[in-house]
Formats: structure tokens, C-alpha cells, sequence
């Protein structure tokens, strides 16, 4: 666990010099033209685990993604399933869950299909500005519209949904939420970039925004373009800025001050995990000056599998409550 830690850390320096790096040549590549998005192979990988691999317009490629299917569940029926969506953080993939966590034990006997998209690096779960030419890669997309129709019309997914993440995932997780009003019924972020505009100042070189989008080798500027030239589109894409468009869903937001705490840790304060604190302070705070209803948990911890882990069995009463579900036993 320490060297994920220290991963974690070396990463978040890495991120701010990432924001020096000349940018690379832009993919322009357009979306497959004239087809809709197909389930192309479907691999079971292990109990109630399916990948699905899935070509992708949005994207312009195939894509994957994992589900863990509930006890009793088959195509053959028109019974539906509600459904969790579980996002992973900017430097991980569709497995993460499933690799870090007992997530699939954690849900065997709820009766929630899991939905574990892939997210891309440093993805942020947008349609990329790409310079003002649109184009690739469109996660949202892929996610809201295309896997979302493949899953209610192949897999038995009902209109009932939530979803939680970790780190670039809780961003995920809210920004969905706030972006598509009542599709979720619950929200949950695990140490999200919560206000992506926190520690900016506009016309100046302010980089308090960079760990929300830098990675060292992308271009943050093909996301959402730079926080004063494209403010309207940075906005559009801040949690705390969508705040009032949460109103009705219930809300779970928890945080580590990157202390070393009792799941363990480096004996140094964890840089990332300290700043999703201060974003989740911002965006609750912005929550609760609307009167928007928000449970937090704020602990001594650092950015790391152990703490989501535990922080999503905390969580998952509540989402299964939201879904009409009786907790997990």
C-alpha cells in the first residue's frame, strides 16, 4: 500500500510540471461515422463478472466495460435491475474496482447491477474541447447516452441508477449527477476534485486547478480549454458550480487530510489527498449555502484503495436506500 501512496504523491508533483509541457499534436480523428455503438464481445472474466467491449462513436474506438450482474439475473426476462455506477480516479481503469476492492462481494446479494465503465486517463468524464473542435474522445457520451442505452435495452438495466467514484471518479460522480437532473438518485465522491476552480485566480498563473485535469504526458487544455478563455465551459463542468442542480439528490462526499490514518499510509502528509479535502470543503460548503442536504465524512487518511474501500461500505447503505433496497447483509 505505501508504494501506491507514494505513487499518488510523485504523481501530483508530476502534474503541476505537466502543466509546463509544450502540447503534444491533437488526435482531430472523428467519430465512427454512420454506426451506432455495438457490444462487439462479451467476456465472462469471473462470478457474476462480464467485460463488455463495446465500439464507440463517442469515441471514435472501442472501449470496455465491466459489470457485476446480481444473483438472478439473465437476459431472458422483462425484469429490470437498478443499477450503480462506480467510476475510477484519472490514472486507473475499468478493472480498478474489482482489483482493489471486495466490491463484488460488497454487492452479491443487493441486487444492483455494478457498472464500472472505463474512464479514460485523466479522462474527467467530459467531452473534450479539443482546441474548439470537438471531436474525440467524448465520455460523456460514451457514458450517458451509449452505455446507458446498451445497457437498458440488452441487459435488463432499469431507470433507477447511482453512482459513486474515487478521486477523478467522485468528480465523475458529481458532475453526472449535476449535469444529466434525475438521472441519479444518489451520489457518492470518494476524495473528488470537488471545485475545479478553487485556488484560481482569473489573469493570473495560478495552478490551484491543475491536479483536476494535469497528467504528466496529456494536454489539460484539450478538456475543457483554459480556466479564463473558456470559463463558461470550466463552469460547466464544476461541481461547485452545479451545486443547485443536485437539489433532490442525496449526496455523500468524503474526504482524507492525507495524515497517515488508521488503514495505513506514508508518515508525510499525502499532497493529493490534502487537496480533495479542501475541495470537498468547498463543495459542500457550497451545497449547504443552498440548503442542499450533504453527508460528509472527513478523516485522517491519504489517497488510496484502502480508504475508498472502506469509504464505499459506508456509502452503500445509503445508496441502496435510495434505490428502494434493503442495506447489504
Amino acid at each position: 500500500m505505501l508504494h501506491r501512496v507514494a505513487a499518488a504523491a510523485c504523481a501530483a508533483a508530476l502534474a503541476l510540471l505537466a502543466l509546463l509541457v509544450p502540447a503534444p499534436t491533437v488526435d482531430r480523428s472523428t467519430a465512427l461515422a454512420g454506426t451506432g455503438p455495438e457490444v462487439v464481445a462479451e467476456t465472462s472474466v469471473a462470478s457474476r463478472t462480464v467485460d463488455l467491449t463495446i465500439e464507440s462513436p463517442a469515441m471514435g474506438r472501442i472501449e470496455k466495460v465491466r459489470l457485476l450482474l446480481p444473483p438472478g439475473w439473465t437476459k431472458d426476462t422483462d425484469r429490470t435491475w437498478p443499477t450503480l455506477w462506480l467510476l475510477h480516479g484519472g490514472v486507473d481503469g475499468y478493472t480498478a474496482w474489482t482489483r482493489d476492492t471486495d466490491v463484488a462481494e460488497l454487492t452479491a446479494r443487493t441486487g444492483v447491477i455494478v457498472v464500472m465503465p472505463n474512464g479514460g486517463r485523466c479522462g474527467n468524464y467530459s467531452d473534450w474541447w479539443n482546441y474548439g473542435e470537438g471531436g474525440t474522445p467524448q465520455w460523456e457520451t460514451f457514458h450517458m447516452t451509449e452505455l446507458r442505452r446498451i445497457l437498458e435495452r440488452d441487459y435488463n438495466a432499469g431507470q433507477r441508477r447511482v453512482i459513486a467514484g474515487n478521486s477523478m471518479g467522485g468528480l465523475g460522480a458529481m458532475l453526472y449527477a449535476a449535469r444529466f437532473p434525475g438521472m441519479f438518485e444518489a451520489a457518492a465522491a470518494f476524495s473528488g476534485y470537488l471545485d475545479t476552480l478553487l485556488g484560481h485566480e482569473p489573469g493570473k498563473n495560478s495552478t490551484g486547478w491543475g491536479p483536476a485535469l494535469a497528467c504528466p504526458g496529456t494536454d489539460w487544455r484539450r478538456v475543457w480549454g483554459h480556466p479564463d478563455d473558456q470559463a463558461a465551459i470550466w463552469r460547466a463542468h464544476n461541481p461547485a458550480d452545479l451545486a443547485e442542480r443536485l437539489r433532490g439528490v442525496r449526496l455523500w462526499v468524503a474526504s482524507g487530510n492525507g495524515k497517515a490514518g488508521p488503514l495505513g499510509g506514508l508518515p508525510l502528509t499525502d499532497p493529493v489527498e490534502a487537496a480533495t479535502r479542501d475541495h470537498a470543503r468547498s463543495f459542500t460548503g457550497r451545497l449547504r449555502d443552498r440548503g442542499i442536504p450533504v453527508t460528509t465524512r472527513f478523516y485522517d487518511g491519504q489517497h488510496d484503495w484502502p480508504y475508498w474501500e472502506r469509504e464505499l461500505h459506508k456509502a452503500y447503505p445509503m445508496l441502496l436506500q435510495s434505490l428502494g433496497l434493503p442495506p447489504p447483509r
